[in-house]
């Protein structure tokens, strides 16, 4: 996620400015972040806003930001869920994976994967990016390795640089990458 937004986010923020803060894991975000949350309570300006992107992978959406937002509200920050005007939280996620993000934009990934098949989003099993059943990571890289690449694994790292690289924020059908990319438009503009 870290490789593939450090790309992203300069595209959709322009030129606000912004930091990441890398977790190892869901399981290590969800651990830290009452802490972090309630730290960033007390030192960040009101001009400042905090997202968290989170892989959905299995756990229930609702339940999830829910327990996200609680966190939040707990640290003592306001979020666009209960504020729309004065927010300074917001949680989104990919949902399932970051994967879906990819098939959403498949333009880029045949930008970077020059010999994947073009017809893949046309297929029932990929038409919906954040329906994906069966693990999206897992389809995404059985689809890279039936065209040739990465046969001893998906390496990562290396495809989000590659594929967010080609990334146009604007034409990606996922769901989850335009919730996504439209709270982080509306940060962007004046």
């Amino acid at each position: 996620m870290e490789a593939a937004l450090q790309v992203l986010l300069p595209k959709l923020l322009g030129s606000t400015s912004f930091s990441l803060h890398p977790h190892q894991g869901k399981d290590d975000l969800l651990a830290k972040l009452p802490g972090k949350l309630s730290a960033y309570a007390k030192w960040m300006p009101t001009t400042y806003r905090a997202v968290v992107v989170i892989d959905r992978d299995n756990d229930d959406c609702t339940q999830l930001k829910t327990k996200i937002e609680s966190m939040a509200r707990n640290a003592g920050l306001s979020t666009r869920t209960s504020s729309r005007r004065e927010w300074r939280f917001v949680s989104r996620f990919a949902i399932e994976e970051l994967e879906a993000w990819y098939f959403g934009d498949w333009t880029a990934v045949r930008a970077a994967y020059p010999k994947v098949a073009a017809g893949i989003p046309r297929k029932s099993a990929f038409r919906d990016p954040d329906a994906i059943a069966g693990g999206t990571c897992e389809a995404f890289e059985r689809v890279l390795q039936d065209a040739g690449y990465f046969s001893t694994g998906l390496r990562k790292i290396e495809v989000a640089r590659a594929v967010a690289a080609h990334m146009e924020p604007r034409r990606n059908v996922s769901t989850s990458f335009r919730a996504f990319a439209a709270v982080l438009r509306m940060l962007a503009s004046p």
